[in-house]
């Protein structure tokens, strides 16, 4: 057989189940449009459960169980569920990490070790959440750094992240000397925001000179047969935010400027309808309180499949992007991509100084701040005049920032490269 004139791509995933969370959605579309470009790409990932994407290639990674860090690591779950002992606040400012986050990166580390075969032209660490596993796995494959993409999806660690999110986990010295060393040994770092790659290089100047923006992306390949729920009339004018509220999204100042326009037009109690569906753990109890106050505010009780929501963000009138009460914002949400192929008018609440406001651009109008009260009653009188005198003018229509998340783009930065 003739040898694949195909460049390689080596992903190194933590998890590509889309239902788990936000950063694994993102990984999924970024190793479809992998593919979708024209590279071959190789998958291993520590889902640590068989996941098929299609014709590519995925290959679970076992967690060590036979290793030293494997018994320490049940000893100290043992010991905290038995006698309420937390550890970790002694053992994570000495080690950094925990006994469980050593035994994964070996175990990573050692099935990439393992396969011979495959000879990549490029290495990407895909990770979600606040873990980095891939990124400490390739420290320890010095042979595939002068190849090595780590892609940097949020700031790292938490103690670099902007306020509100001001938290210091145990051990955040250590995490940010394995940080200094990624951004040492890596030939290129990967952000999905401009704002994120300036925020990280002012914490980790090594990273200047190696960076990639490498946007969320599109991915147009999920099943949208799914039935609409009950509680979801697409006749309505529905305002949907989608997403994890966490303690930091403050999702009270939008129910307050929905209720206030609500109030100055009565009329639009019979079309309005303004649904919050995702986790929303620490606000729940007063959502569900006020949800019994405002008859057309809808409040989801928990997780809401991935495919259901992508359906709503299609058949709904308004797609809220709600981000924190800050000054800036360097994240670019994970959600953005299915909004902007949506094609719907985004509402965006949030600092003017963020990603989201730069790709919508300073000519964008359908913005305020997170805590604007007045500005959300304004903006959402705004669009619900707009939509009763012609729906069709609705449409988001923006094909340059498609474009910026398409797999065309993700193929002309990668060719910059290999």
């Amino acid at each position: 057989m003739k040898p694949s004139s195909l460049k390689k791509i080596l992903v190194v995933a933590e998890s590509i189940d889309v239902e788990d969370s936000s950063g694994s959605k993102a990984n999924v579309a970024l190793i479809k449009n992998l593919k979708s470009s024209g590279f071959e790409v190789l998958v291993y990932h520590y889902t640590r459960k068989v996941i098929s994407l299609g014709s590519i290639p995925c290959r679970a990674i076992k967690e060590n169980r036979k290793s030293l860090l494997f018994y320490l690591s049940r000893l100290q779950r043992k010991l905290q569920h038995t006698f309420n002992w937390n550890l970790a606040k002694y053992l994570e400012p000495r080690f950094g990490f925990s006994f469980t986050f050593f035994n994964d990166s070996k175990s990573i580390t050692e099935a990439l070790r393992k396969d011979k075969n495959f000879q990549p032209d490029l290495v990407i660490t895909l990770s979600k959440g606040a873990s980095f596993r891939p990124h400490h796995a390739l420290l320890a494959i010095p042979e595939l750094h002068d190849m090595w993409f780590a892609y940097i999806h949020d700031p790292y660690p938490f103690h670099y992240y902007p306020e509100p999110y001001n938290w210091s986990e145990p051990g955040y010295q250590k995490k940010i000397e394995f940080f200094k060393e990624v951004a040492d040994k890596c030939q290129w770092a990967g952000y999905p925001s401009l704002h994120l790659a300036t925020w990280m290089e002012d914490h980790f100047p090594v990273f200047k000179g190696k960076r990639m923006i490498i946007p969320h992306q599109l991915n147009n390949e999920n099943d949208l047969t799914v039935t609409l729920p009950s509680w979801f009339d697409p006749e309505k004018f529905n305002l949907l935010h989608a997403g994890n509220l966490m303690k930091q999204r403050d999702p009270f100042p939008l129910i307050d400027g929905f209720r206030k326009f609500l109030e100055g037009n009565p009329q639009a109690r019979k079309d309005a309808r303004l649904l919050l569906v995702g986790s929303a753990s620490h606000h729940l109890s007063r959502l569900i309180k006020t949800e019994k106050e405002i008859q057309e505010l809808f409040i989801s009780k928990g997780y809401v499949p991935y495919d259901l929501v992508l359906k709503l963000q299609k058949e709904t009138v308004v797609n809220i992007i709600l981000e924190s009460i800050a000054e800036q914002s360097p994240f670019l949400p994970g959600k953005f991509p299915h909004c902007i192929e949506a094609n719907k008018p985004i509402l965006h609440l949030g600092p003017e100084k963020s990603e989201v406001r730069r790709l919508l651009g300073p000519d964008y109008e359908l913005c305020a701040e997170a805590d604007d009260i007045n500005g959300i009653t304004k903006r959402i009188e705004e669009l619900y005049f707009k939509w009763k005198d012609n729906l069709e003018t609705m449409a988001l229509g923006r094909n340059d920032i498609q474009l910026h998340l398409s797999a065309e783009n993700l193929k002309i930065q990668i060719d910059k490269i290999i």
